[in-house]
């Protein structure tokens, strides 16, 4: 739950490199194509691909292409997009659970791409309405079903900006014992609160990257040190903050309410 919508964008040479976060949802955009290793993110993640296609493995050798892809929480898988893309990542509780991926056909991919505001060939850009993103994707896949009180008041303290509060102070706030609360949230999301932390601080982290060093939005997102971050990275998303940073010169930052 990263409240304020924070965005920039990095550009070198050709490629270009957009980021939003926001409540409604967080976006990564690249111009051309890429590809990210092994890795496991507690969210939902839409790849839409500019004009190519998009290729999951997971599994025993399982490969799935299409126009589009919605990967599902917590599905250990790689990425490989054969141009450029925006990247859509929505709380693991925002839309309907399914069995596996889900595919897009290019009429629904180039929907959530229009609901991003998408200008042309070089991606939604760091203006991308993320708001409306979300709600043409909960049209197409369905919307999940509301979060128990208690599991959103966890939920929200546990990835609220520079929190550290205890598992056992987030449950006394709502009247339960840690391992009531944990199951609680167990059965409402299927992800641990600690992971749903990491995945907070991580965005943060990415947020500040323009701005400053690896080691500094480590340090301010909370992660004990620079590389406590580039592992969380590699886990949740398949690359380090590092390459992140080297992909451009910076172009254009805006952080701030939307």
């Amino acid at each position: 739950m990263v409240v304020p919508t924070r965005a920039w964008a990095l550009e070198r040479n050709d490629r270009r490199v957009d980021f939003a976060a926001g409540p409604a949802a967080t976006m990564f955009a690249e111009s051309g194509p890429a590809g990210v290793a092994l890795h496991r993110h507690p969210a939902w993640k839409v790849v839409l691909p500019l004009g190519g296609h998009v290729e999951v493995a997971h599994g025993a050798g399982r490969t799935v292409a299409a126009a589009g892809l919605v990967v599902p929480p917590q599905l250990a898988h790689t990425c490989a997009v054969s141009s450029g893309y925006a990247a859509v990542f929505l709380d693991p509780w925002v839309l309907l659970p399914g069995p596996g991926l889900t595919r897009l056909d290019e009429s629904a991919t180039r929907r959530v791409l229009a609901a991003l505001h998408h200008p042309g060939d070089h991606g939604p850009g760091a203006e991308g309405d993320l708001a409306a993103a979300r709600s043409e994707l909960l049209n197409l896949i369905g919307a999940g079903r509301p979060l128990d009180p208690r599991v959103a008041h966890a939920v929200r303290e546990s990835t609220r900006a520079g929190s550290g509060a205890a598992i056992a102070s987030i449950a006394a706030d709502v009247g339960l014992s840690p391992p009531r609360l944990r199951a609680l949230v167990h059965a409402s999301i299927g992800i641990p609160l600690t992971r749903l932390r990491q995945w907070a601080r991580l965005r943060a982290a990415v947020a500040d990257l323009p701005g400053e060093s690896v080691a500094t939005a480590a340090a301010t997102a909370g992660f004990a040190d620079q590389a406590h971050l580039t592992r969380t990275a590699r886990t949740l998303v398949g690359r380090t903050p590092a390459s992140i940073a080297r992909s451009g010169l910076r172009t254009g930052v805006s952080a701030g309410d939307r």
